[in-house]
């Protein structure tokens, strides 16, 4: 049975492919400072998959902290989370996100080259696409950033190249989400940000909790329909689901190579946040206010390649996306 360490496990997207890997006959090994997660998501999978695993509460760029790790523990392939994942806030405090993102990747490089483990599945985005060319977006395009959270993901997709051209033994998966929304359907396990969240259904739900008075939508003067922002949401499990395809590949070859893991299809704020209302009987007051420095108006992807040499795409639809993300929150203290 292959072990897989998963760096930023206790996170949303983390968490979730953690049961998707517990539930496919891998074992796991998890690290991850809490920043910006909690314990509980932890106690959760092992609630949810009855299974048991260690997990290590520190930070990536601590290299002694990692090495130890590694000496620790017998591991195949690493899943890599572990980061900053805010747009707006990157903009006010690009030094952080170089620091972190760009300090924590590095030093988890080399440890593991150190240890001879070179196969690596990274949480990339969609941003690196900056403002899109051409729609849906597939692989092939044209790779900018309009923010310095984008910036990261696309350095360290060059640093994770340069690193296979000089060494073609390693195997990388560079894997890019475009929007994560939904939860668990156990309930248990779902997008519990800290503080106010920086994502639209936390936002959202937020809202409809009584927490937040009310939703601001950055801009309702687009390019779309309905003047507001278009983007390819796609359900978490769903998403977590991509990494375990991804891993049977990095497991049969060696290479580097990137996909698309989206729904090829877009919705704009206003549809998402109407559809939420309906499927849950609940009002969303909401505000229009300025555009958020950095964002653009369209991005939906194509997920042709994911689906032709991972044998993956996504199933679960926006109503279900938008149900199970309520369901954690009343799980958790909501409504």
């Amino acid at each position: 049975m292959k072990t897989i360490l998963v760096t930023g496990g206790a996170g949303y997207i983390g968490s979730h492919t953690c049961i998707e890997l517990l539930e496919n006959n891998y074992n796991i090994v998890v690290v991850d400072n809490l920043s910006n997660s909690s314990i509980k998501a932890i106690q959760n999978i092992k609630k949810i998959t009855n299974q048991d695993f260690k997990f290590y509460d520190h930070d990536l760029c601590d290299k002694a902290s990692l090495i130890e790790i590694f000496k620790e523990n017998s591991i195949d392939a690493v899943i890599h989370f572990a980061g900053f994942k805010a747009v707006g806030e990157s903009v006010s405090y690009p030094l952080k996100y170089y620091r972190n993102n760009l300090d924590s990747t590095l030093t988890l490089l080399e440890v593991m080259q150190e240890f001879n483990c070179k196969k690596i599945v990274f949480s990339s985005s969609a941003t690196v696409y900056g403002n899109p060319e051409k729609l849906p977006l597939d692989e092939k395009c044209h790779l900018e950033t309009t923010n310095p959270y984008g910036s990261t993901k696309l350095y360290i997709e060059g640093i994770l190249k340069d690193l296979y051209t000089s060494d073609n033994s390693w195997s990388i998966a560079i894997l890019r989400y475009f929007n994560p929304v939904g939860a668990h359907p156990s309930g248990l396990i779902g997008e519990e940000p800290n503080g106010i969240p920086n994502n639209l259904v936390p936002y959202i739900i937020k809202v409809a909790n009584g927490e937040l008075p009310y939703l601001n939508i950055y801009g309702n003067d687009y390019n779309t329909p309905d003047g507001t922002g278009i983007r390819d949401y796609i359900h978490v499990v769903d998403l977590a689901k991509g990494h375990i395809k991804s891993l049977e590949v990095l497991f049969k070859e060696t290479g580097i190579d990137y996909y698309n893991l989206g729904t090829g299809h877009g919705y704009s704020v206003l549809e998402l946040v109407n559809t939420f209302m309906q499927v849950n009987n609940i009002d969303i007051p909401y505000k229009i206010v300025d555009r958020r420095p950095g964002d653009i108006a369209k991005c939906y992807a194509s997920t042709i390649y994911a689906k032709e040499k991972l044998n993956w795409e996504a199933k679960l639809g926006l109503e279900e996306m938008l149900k199970s993300a309520y369901n954690f929150s009343k799980n958790n203290g909501g409504k």
